[in-house]
């Protein structure tokens, strides 16, 4: 129960600090390029994905 404890409060702790991080100008842009790194990633295991379907 405490390990959950701790994992919530990480959780809420990582909202908290990306929503003051993306009121900075910096930060929005740093946030900007996390978030288009991630899109990125995602599509391309998506693309993956598809292409080993059609193949197989």
């Amino acid at each position: 129960m405490k390990n959950l404890l701790w994992f919530l409060l990480g959780i809420i702790g990582g909202f908290v600090a990306a929503h003051f991080m993306n009121k900075d100008p910096r930060g929005h842009e740093v946030l900007a390029k996390v978030d288009a790194r991630v899109t990125e990633f995602t599509d391309r295991l998506a693309e993956a994905y598809y292409a080993e379907q059609t193949r197989g």
